[in-house]
């Protein structure tokens, strides 16, 4: 979803820039920074799940290893 903003951002920026229009031209690098963060976000939450998995499998070794005593 961010890359998709962050593409459409720098589209509008660049066509502000070649047709002089500052308000397109900011309008876009709005957009493309949105984009930017709604990525780093998406990145987060991911990297997150994977280290609740982690912390999961961890906790079921230590179950299973108490289990064996």
């Amino acid at each position: 979803m961010g890359v998709f903003e962050e593409a459409k951002g720098k589209i509008k920026e660049t066509a502000g820039e070649v047709t002089n229009n500052p308000d397109l031209q900011r309008e876009g690098e709005a957009q493309k920074e949105k984009g930017e963060a709604e990525r780093e976000a998406t990145q987060a939450r991911a990297e997150a799940k994977t280290h609740e998995v982690k912390a999961k499998e961890k906790e079921l070794e230590q179950e299973a290893a108490q289990e064996t005593k």
